[in-house]
């Protein structure tokens, strides 16, 4: 089994969602569930993603974090976020903070104030970025966050159009290929099967396990009925069937988000 997982959701119905929330799940998936799932599949590990849905301004988050060490997390900040504020978020677990612009129609101007200070900032705290764009929109963002700590969610998401989806990914393994960016091989259940195989081994060829991190999408909003955890694990061993694979890409997620460099044998 993965040693972590990278990428999961926790909520109840009590958080107040967002205005412009895309999903409104009617049932909760507190910290404590998630937590059943992981012990139920012997996962030590495991990070929140902050979720877009919910006006929470990171609360139930940070107070997982204080109440299980074996989490970490990305937040939702504005640009606004000060330094102190950030170092402040770092003590308490959190590893980056979670830009969710998939369903921006207009995407902000990441080469000037306020997001070239805030960006700044960002790095300088020793956090990193978590992106959720699709295909289309990463030629276009990714060449401004160079040099910038950042994690790209559920495979750059992919385009079903073979030419968008071909760009987006080259300009994915070009930031890669730049030091300082890993992928998320997440929410495979989402892509058809021939789009995620493909995405998929083409990371693993071109970026490879080093550079790669595996997250269940917990608890699988808009796909609770035919998608399980143990569905998503399997998915992940056929995506990536080598067993050394997925411990380099263990190894690549502990380090990353615990600080533990040792080889896992």
């Amino acid at each position: 089994m993965p040693a972590v997982d990278a990428h999961a959701h926790v909520f109840t119905r009590g958080m107040p969602f967002a205005a412009n929330a895309h999903s409104r799940p009617d049932y909760d998936y507190p910290v404590e569930a998630w937590l059943a799932d992981l012990d139920a599949h012997g996962i030590g590990r495991g990070v929140i993603a902050a979720a877009s849905l919910f006006d929470d301004d990171n609360a139930y988050t940070l107070a997982a974090l204080a109440a299980h060490p074996r989490l970490r997390a990305t937040v939702l900040a504005t640009p606004e976020t000060s330094a102190e504020q950030l170092r402040a978020l770092a003590e308490q677990g959190v590893v980056g903070v979670r830009l969710t612009w998939r369903r921006l129609a207009d995407l902000p101007d990441l080469a000037n104030e306020p997001w070239r200070g805030f960006l700044n900032r960002i790095t300088d705290c020793g956090l990193h970025v978590e992106l959720l764009a699709g295909s289309a929109q990463l030629p276009a963002l990714l060449p401004h966050l160079a040099g910038v700590p950042l994690v790209v969610d559920h495979f750059g998401v992919p385009s079903r159009d073979e030419g968008e989806r071909r760009a987006g990914t080259d300009a994915l393994l070009r930031a890669v290929a730049g030091g300082r960016t890993w992928v998320k091989i997440s929410a495979g259940f989402r892509l058809p099967p021939a789009i995620a195989s493909e995405c998929a081994a083409r990371l693993l060829a071109e970026a490879g396990p080093e550079r790669l991190l595996w997250g269940s999408d917990a608890p699988f909003v808009n796909h609770e009925a035919d998608t399980s955890y143990a569905d998503t694990l399997a998915l992940y061993h056929r995506l990536v069937p080598d067993a050394a694979t997925r411990r380099a890409i263990d190894a690549t997620a502990l380090d990353l988000y615990f600080d533990i460099r040792s080889h896992i044998p």
